[in-house]
């Protein structure tokens, strides 16, 4: 395989920026254009659920210094959409009425947040996160609101629901899941979440689901519950998940996973020739796993960014690392990692749940599937050595052992 002329990375988050980046670390001297649709220089997501929305800063975690791109010779063009990639011709179309040829081309799209599909969810004044301009704007909003309706337990809905109670906001989370994050951490550790905020003032109202959101063209008045019930709100934040960026593919015929990713192999390459896809969208099939799987969290974003470069430039290695993702909330700080089926998988704690201090596994057929450490802080290398490499092992072991002669 012959060094690419030109390759062509579409998405300017994380993923975008750190394959670029390191095409120029392993040497590449060809042509980098890194286009995206976001205004800002690339910059990373998880702080603007956390120190951006609590108002500790002003700005995100920025991939890179503002003058990298230049001294790098990454040709970057922010606030720039591709509009159509046509795979015959090697060709990108953007709204700007460029035409852009590869020799190589990475898809990094990312995601979108989900709409709520009920009467009102298309309300002007609903609240969504996902850049940081919508971060700076919630925190305004929240600054300023008496009541705020947050619709979704998960990580970004409880994160906000956090950072609204900083803010003094009276704050009511709705979601129909019995506890928050039950679908990623199971009832258990998910009603650790859930205590902490109802003891720091949140307001669940867990099991039902939401009708309709009220209002007019002046704004959103509140939430209407199944039952009847209304939630008065000044804010009303949607954080129903994300939807990955695939238009852009699926126009351009390659093939999307039964969960809407792309599909790519072990290595990155979509179907079609050298054209890949990494972060959200990509539906990576995992050696580890022996299946696809598709993950929306930060690490695997800078992860597969950096992976892919080496890829472009004629290896073809797989793509290796465990999920892993972290979280802040109040005075609680964790970190998970590997990937658990909680309603099947066995739960094995080591610490104390009621003072939130703590170590949780999944066990699979033996096998250590995730981990998860609770303002605890000393067996990190240790927790992702034993879901690297599957390590079989007892819930007594898991309790009781030096977690390091484990691994």
């Amino acid at each position: 395989m012959s060094e690419p002329r030109k390759i062509v990375v579409v998405g300017a988050g994380l993923g975008g920026a750190s394959a670029a980046a390191a095409l120029r670390e392993r040497g590449y001297t060809g042509e980098v254009l890194l286009m995206g649709s976001d205004p800002h220089r690339p910059y990373e997501l998880p702080p603007l659920s956390k120190g951006v929305l609590l108002g500790n800063t002003d700005e995100p975690d920025w991939v890179h210094e503002e003058k990298y791109y230049a001294e790098k010779d990454v040709r970057f063009s922010p606030g720039v959409t591709a509009t159509r990639v046509e795979l015959g011709a090697r060709l990108v179309l953007d709204d700007a009425g460029g035409e852009h040829r590869y020799d190589r081309l990475v898809l990094a799209t990312g995601s979108r947040p989900r709409s709520l599909p009920v009467p009102g969810g298309d309300l002007p004044g609903l609240y969504t996160l996902r850049t940081l301009d919508d971060a700076l704007k919630l925190r305004s909003a929240f600054a300023a609101a008496e009541r705020v309706v947050i619709v979704g337990a998960g990580w970004i809905g409880s994160e906000a629901a956090a950072a609204a109670r900083t803010h003094n906001a009276d704050v009511t989370v709705v979601d129909p899941v019995p506890v928050p994050l039950a679908n990623v951490v199971g009832e258990t550790i998910g009603g650790v979440f859930r205590d902490l905020h109802v003891a720091n003032g949140v307001n669940y109202r867990l099991g039902e689901q939401v009708a309709e959101i009220t209002g007019g063209p002046d704004g959103v008045r509140g939430v209407r519950l199944a039952g009847g019930e209304e939630l008065a709100a000044d804010v009303v934040l949607i954080a129903v998940g994300a939807a990955p960026r695939v238009e852009l593919a699926h126009a351009a015929g390659l093939e999307l996973s039964d969960d809407g990713g792309v599909c790519v192999d072990a290595g990155l390459r979509t179907a079609a020739p050298d054209v890949y896809a990494v972060g959200d969208i990509a539906a990576h099939f995992h050696p580890r796993y022996g299946r696809r799987i598709r993950v929306e969290h930060w690490a695997n974003a800078k992860d597969q960014g950096t992976h892919v470069a080496q890829n472009l430039l004629g290896e073809n290695e797989p793509f290796l690392a465990s999920p892993y993702f972290f979280t802040d909330q109040y005075d609680l700080g964790c970190e998970y990692r590997g990937l658990a089926d909680p309603a099947a998988d066995e739960l094995v704690v080591r610490g104390d749940l009621a003072a939130r201090e703590f170590t949780a596994f999944w066990l699979r057929d033996g096998e250590v599937a995730a981990a998860m450490n609770v303002n605890m802080w000393d067996d990190g290398d240790a927790l992702g050595a034993l879901v690297d490499g599957r390590a079989k092992v007892t819930a007594e072991q898991l309790k009781t052992a030096d977690l390091a002669s484990l691994t």
